[in-house]
């Protein structure tokens, strides 16, 4: 068996052997014994901890599957008890459910009950104080018709609530329930198992304690005494001798000799009989493994040859802890796994390859950004090159159509070989392009928000500022006089127009088309081809010049000049449509491309091209959608003087909403305010809020109050809901969910009187800044939000100092997912109390101190100051019902008119008013007034106590009278009614003669 071992000392009591001391079961860990002990205790003290956290993980567990269940069962009771439904449709539903919610809440031991409205409007609550407030839950399932449960940290602790909708007999959610318990008050049965677990710990220990007493002194008689050290140095050759086992072992001595070699290293290395005792040096090892054997030195899995084999040798030295001097070499044979762990290798770097590629490529619904990911990402991974060449229309969010391929229109082309080399004349002289970086300037037709924000135009009295990007854009270029119009192609032989959309490289001064040049690739070029066919091309060596280099040879060799020497084009497809063609190509890299690389190539470009799709799907609907609310929302404020207006509109950082406002003039130098906000995001939201926006311009006309204009739109919101609902019964996609509501705010305020008088619905209420910057948010009836029909609208009136500011918003300002309502009301507040600021200061800190990072919804602000008409510029008077009264109005008219150097309207003005009077004399009763108010126009107005309106006819030429209004109406500039409380007021608006130097009075 080879060279013969030294042997140990047989025993603590052997010829001549050294006696031992006997240690016992605990007296040392370096005894088996004791190693055995520390062994036990480690794996009793383990199942312990083991077990108390799987009683503490399954006991919570329990707890809060038992708050879930008893948290769903109870909403879920009093969502089905009797009389809910109809306490929810009644006219006071907190006066009805409060109680119920209370006895409920306390015979079922949960912590809460809420009754809300679908709009999470809360109905019942334990503190009185919270109802009429918005639910802080999650609804939107409920609203849909399912039961929501989650777990929240409450101001009582980790709690779990449950949300389940409250159908009508049509099975329509007319409400939501809520129902809420902490998890402690369902815990605690872990607290009862613990001392069980921890004495049969205890037990366990001392059972261990007593079994390693037995087995150490059976270990002690086997062993003779002997510790793991001594054991260790005695049989450490004598277990390195297995020679049954596969792999080789190879016993090298202290001084370099081999000491024992089994079967499996004497047939690796073919070693002679003798070879145990000799030199290492002598026994034709290669000199690289003999070194190794020799030196000492650690190695673990190196390759070593032995003939045609392959080894894998690791190497240990022996003498650690004590041991002998030597080495110890194990073997494996590995020339048949070396080959198959090479292609296991690359399969496993490619998956990680297409792994990374999918975090890496479509991090944005950008299309440019997406073509640039998927260049810098191939690039130093797969390729020294790569470029993506999209067609126009992608980039502007449609699909490729035959117009991207074919006939020149006539403007002046740079064409190139394949791989897009430039020609004179395509990049100005001495502009270096730097590869992956995207030039200044636009696609030709799309408009650019500059700098992210789109100045309306300011106004008199009235300047604003729409901030936040309104019409996405592509950042893809093409320098002054290289962008021809898209070519069209009906066959093969007529070239390809794509624009080089992203490029990227390990240099950057490279012989390709930079990013934005619009390239005609020739009809042999494998864009070209992969463009029109969907085919992948490989050229593996660009230097044969097979054929697609024929567009321009000389120009094809400059390429290969530089380096580029292979070549993979794929083209980007998505759901059936080649968007373009990315390249892939190797300079640096000697390998060339082979078809192994072809399917690495489809697929990271399979998955950049379904996020380019995506973008461009994206680009083209949110294109569409910001554009038609751009179009929707007010360009320009109109001219007034009641009020000195700012405002801020920022759309949702994805998607647009509903929100809008609007500044319209009223008769009688009145102003209204109006905001709103539709629910949902979308073109649908956004067309809705077009017609909104369209119906409060029209019931405006009409001169009604806002709780009247407030129900039209009501009645509007619904039949457009009814309208939609039945679409969506009629087509294949009933499911589709349709907008069921909005909320504004309509606000009219009269400068003459200081008074605004509005309605809300569903709106968050105003602010109102006294010119000394104190807040307040008047208590004005909330309403329902509009849509849901069967409650009245209220109005209020305020009388504002002149100076104050009046502040109207939308939810999203103050509302947020991790803040209460409250505290955004308070942070609004505290921005607005600072007397002295001019309205575009108060919406710049109003937006400083709201504004969130990542806004989720619309914003839209209106920071209005009041003004007041000065009293010298009003003439009030009261007539009495008696013709011959007449003449005496219109001589103080004509006086005041004098005093106010308005004689060139003298005799316009006593026209007008005396068949005014006239009228009102003979169809009216009551008292009769006149009032002559002087603005930017000269507005006269007759009030009487009759709701009869006036209407306009054409006299014949037999008739005596009936041509009163038609004059009025061909004298004046506008002309109407409105109605009061106490009557009605007849006006007539007349413009003002100009000065001079071109304005009025």
């Amino acid at each position: 068996m080879g060279a013969a071992l030294p042997h140990a000392p047989v025993g603590p009591r052997g010829p001549g052997g050294p006696r031992r001391r006997r240690r016992g079961p605990l007296g040392a860990v370096r005894t088996v014994a004791g190693q055995v002990f520390v062994l036990q205790v480690g794996v009793v003290l383990l199942l312990v901890v083991a077990a108390v956290v799987a009683l503490v993980l399954q006991a919570r567990y329990d707890s809060e599957r038992e708050a879930r269940n008893r948290s769903m069962a109870v909403a879920e009771s009093f969502a089905s008890a009797p009389g809910i439904v109809a306490a929810m449709r009644g006219p006071d539903p907190t006066r009805e459910l409060q109680p119920l919610a209370e006895r409920a809440r306390e015979g079922s031991g949960v912590d809460f009950i809420v009754a809300m409205s679908p709009d999470g409007i809360r109905y019942t609550h334990p503190n009185p104080h919270r109802i009429g407030k918005h639910f802080m839950g999650s609804i939107g399932p409920a609203v849909e018709g399912r039961t929501v449960t989650e777990t929240f940290t409450g101001t009582l602790g980790l709690s779990v609530r449950s949300v389940v909708p409250v159908f009508d007999d049509r099975g329509r959610v007319v409400g939501l329930v809520s129902a809420g318990i902490t998890i402690k008050k369902v815990s605690g049965a872990a607290d009862h198992q613990l001392p069980l677990l921890f004495g049969a710990a205890a037990a366990a220990l001392a059972l261990a304690t007593a079994g390693t007493a037995l087995v150490s002194r059976r270990l002690r008689r086997q062993t003779h005494g002997l510790d793991p050290a001594e054991m260790t140095r005695m049989y450490e050759h004598h277990d390195a001798v297995l020679h049954a086992v596969r792999e080789g072992v190879l016993i090298v001595g202290g001084d370099g000799r081999l000491v024992l070699a089994n079967d499996e290293a004497r047939r690796l290395f073919d070693l002679p009989p003798d070879a145990e005792g000799r030199p290492v040096a002598e026994l034709g090892f290669d000199p690289h493994t003999a070194a190794l054997l020799t030196s000492g030195r650690p190695a673990t899995d190196e390759v070593h040859t032995a003939g045609e084999r392959l080894l894998s040798v690791s190497h240990r030295p022996t003498d650690r802890n004590g041991g002998p001097p030597g080495s110890v070499a194990t073997l494996r044979d590995t020339t048949e796994l070396r080959a198959l762990s090479g292609k296991v290798d690359l399969a496993r770097k490619r998956l990680k390859l297409l792994y990374d590629a999918g975090v890496s490529i479509g991090t944005t619904l950008d299309v440019v950004r997406t073509a640039q990911e998927l260049a810098e990402y191939a690039v130093a991974r797969f390729a020294d090159y790569v470029s993506v060449d999209l067609a126009d229309s992608v980039l502007r969010g449609e699909e490729p159509q035959d117009g991207d391929m074919g006939t020149s229109t006539g403007t002046s082309t740079a064409t190139g070989p394949a791989l897009g080399l430039p020609v004179p004349g395509a990049v100005p002289d001495g502009t270096p392009h730097r590869a992956g970086t995207i030039p200044g300037g636009t696609i030709p037709g799309e408009e650019t928000a500059g700098a992210g924000t789109v100045h309306a135009a300011g106004t008199t009295r009235g300047t604003g500022v729409i901030q936040g990007v309104v019409v996405p854009h592509q950042s893809v270029p093409a320098d002054a006089g290289t962008v021809p119009d898209a070519f069209t192609a009906n066959d093969e032989g007529q070239p390809t127009a794509l624009r080089r959309t992203a490029l990227s490289g390990i240099r950057d001064e490279v012989p390709l088309y930079p990013v934005g040049m619009l390239i005609q690739f020739g009809a042999s070029a494998p864009q070209a081809r992969g463009f029109r066919t969907g085919a992948v091309t490989v050229e593996p060596v660009l230097g044969d010049f097979g054929g697609w280099q024929a567009q321009d040879p000389e120009h094809a060799q400059e390429i290969v000049d530089f380096g580029i020497h292979s070549m993979i084009t794929v083209p980007l497809r998505a759901r059936g449509v080649v968007l373009g063609v990315a390249s892939f190509m190797r300079a640096e890299k000697p390998e060339p491309f082979e078809e192994d690389d072809v399917s690495l190539a489809e697929e990271l470009v399979t998955r950049a091209a379904v996020s380019i799709d995506n973008a461009r799907r994206y680009t083209r609907e949110h294109t569409m959608a910001v554009t038609l609310q751009r179009s929707l929302l007010p360009r320009v404020l109109p001219e007034q003087d009641a009020l000195d207006v700012a405002y801020r509109y920022l759309p949702a950082e994805s998607g647009v909403g509903g929100d809008w406002f609007d500044v319209i003039p009223l008769p009688g130098a009145r102003v209204a305010l109006v905001v709103g906000d539709v629910v949902g995001h979308g073109l649908h939201a956004a067309a809705t809020m077009g017609r909104l926006r369209t119906a409060v311009h029209n019931f405006s006309t009409l001169d009604l109050p806002p709780d009247e204009i407030l129900s039209h739109l009501d009645d509007l919101i619904a039949r457009i809901d009814q309208d939609e609902r039945g679409a969506g019964a009629e087509s294949a996609d009933a499911g589709t969910e349709v907008i069921t509501g909005a909320t504004c705010l309509y606000a009219i305020y009269d400068p003459v009187t200081r008074r605004c008088t509005m309605a809300r619905a569903g709106h968050p209420p105003p602010a109102v800044v006294s010119p000394d910057g104190s807040v307040e948010f008047p208590d004005l009836p909330a309403g329902p939000p509009l849509g849901l029909g069967g409650l009245p609208f209220e109005t209020a009136e305020l009388e504002l100092a002149e100076g104050s500011h009046l502040v109207l918003y939308t939810d999203g300002l103050i509302e947020k997912r991790d803040r209460d309502i409250d505290i955004g009301l308070e942070l609004l507040s505290d921005a607005l109390s600072h007397p002295g600021r001019t309205p575009e200061e108060s919406c710049t800190a109003v937006l400083d101190a709201l504004l969130p990072d990542r806004p989720s919804d619309d914003i839209a602000l209106i920071v209005a100051r009041t003004r007041v008409l000065e009293p010298g510029r009003i003439a009030d008077c009261e007539v009495p019902s008696d013709p011959a009264h007449v003449a005496e109005v219109r001589a103080a008219v004509a006086r005041k008119l004098a005093e106010w150097d308005l004689g060139d309207v003298a005799f316009t003005t006593e026209l007008i008013l005396s068949e005014l009077i006239t009228n009102a004399i003979r169809y009216a009763t009551g008292p009769i007034r006149v009032r002559l108010l002087c603005d930017r126009s000269l507005i006269c107005e007759v009030s009487d106590t009759s709701s009869t309106s006036p209407h306009l006819r054409y006299a014949a030429t037999t008739d005596e009278g009936g041509r009163g209004l038609f004059l009025v109406s061909q004298f004046a500039d506008r002309w109407g009614t409105r109605y009061t409380p106490d009557g009605k007021v007849i006006w007539a608006e007349l413009a003002l003669p100009q000065q001079k130097n071109g304005k009025r009075h």
